[in-house]
């Protein structure tokens, strides 16, 4: 028997882990051009970012898939 989380990519990432991968990876400029939203547009931070995710979930959604898709 699987456990439920066996076929979860993101399964024991945190927020934290996502956000900094993509921007070690693309940058917050690319990352800003990817997913438009203000977090990451101006005045970056890892802070303010990972507020705003935790409340969007549509953000967090994009911000998510975009992780998937880079390091698959």
């Amino acid at each position: 028997m699987t456990s439920p989380h066996a076929h979860d990519p993101l399964h024991g990432v945190t927020l934290a882990v996502i956000l900094n991968r993509l921007v070690e990876h693309y940058g917050w400029e690319a990352l800003a051009e990817q997913i438009p939203v203000n977090c990451f547009k101006s005045d970056p931070s890892e802070k303010s970012s990972l507020k705003f995710l935790r409340k969007t979930q549509w953000a967090r959604d994009k911000v998510e898939a975009l992780y998937i898709s880079t390091f698959p």
